[in-house]
């Protein structure tokens, strides 16, 4: 069965993060920075919190158009921002950028998810696509070949496949 939000624990539970953004905000250095992608990069990663795309990558704000979600994987939204970052944001190439010991590539297929929090939180995901797939380089080749052949996106973009190894920041490319 699933718990329910106190809401009396509500009220306060974004104060540290608005107070850092008061912090932030004090400091603040990017006023002014365009919102072309300057080095023409999209970058397709997961949202899990040990990937720092700008840092492992050598980039700084404003380099690249970073593109986030459960498993790093092109889905329509996927696409369609992509299509938008191409034409209008400055992206001439696309990185997609799975990891290691990534839980999305843990289970064989979405069931096994739904199975979970069905189990244990009682609420039925069965409206949602999950996207999971335990063959990691699979799911990342036919996730590049829906890039390579989307009908809107330019032929010929640059796009490219690579591993990062959450235990020691290396991205490793893959020829596929």
């Amino acid at each position: 069965m699933s718990e329910s939000i106190d809401p009396s624990r509500a009220p306060g539970a974004f104060d540290d993060v608005f107070a850092a953004n008061d912090a932030y905000a004090a400091q603040f250095a990017l006023e002014g920075l365009k919102p072309l992608a300057a080095r023409g990069l999209a970058l397709v990663t997961c949202m899990d919190s040990r990937i720092e795309p700008l840092d492992m990558l050598g980039l700084k704000p404003g380099d690249a158009k970073i593109l986030r979600n459960a498993g790093a994987r092109v889905t329509d939204d996927t696409l369609r921002t992509l299509v938008l970052a191409v034409y209008l944001l400055g992206v001439d190439r696309v990185l997609v950028l799975p990891h290691t010991r990534c839980k999305m590539a843990s289970v064989e297929n979405d069931d096994v998810v739904h199975d979970l929090i069905q189990e244990e939180y009682g609420v039925d995901t069965r409206s949602l696509e999950f996207h999971t797939n335990s063959d990691q380089l699979g799911a990342l080749r036919h996730d590049l070949e829906r890039i390579r052949h989307h009908p809107l996106l330019p032929a010929g973009l640059p796009v490219a496949g690579a591993i990062y190894d959450v235990e020691s920041g290396r991205v490793n490319p893959v020829d596929l």
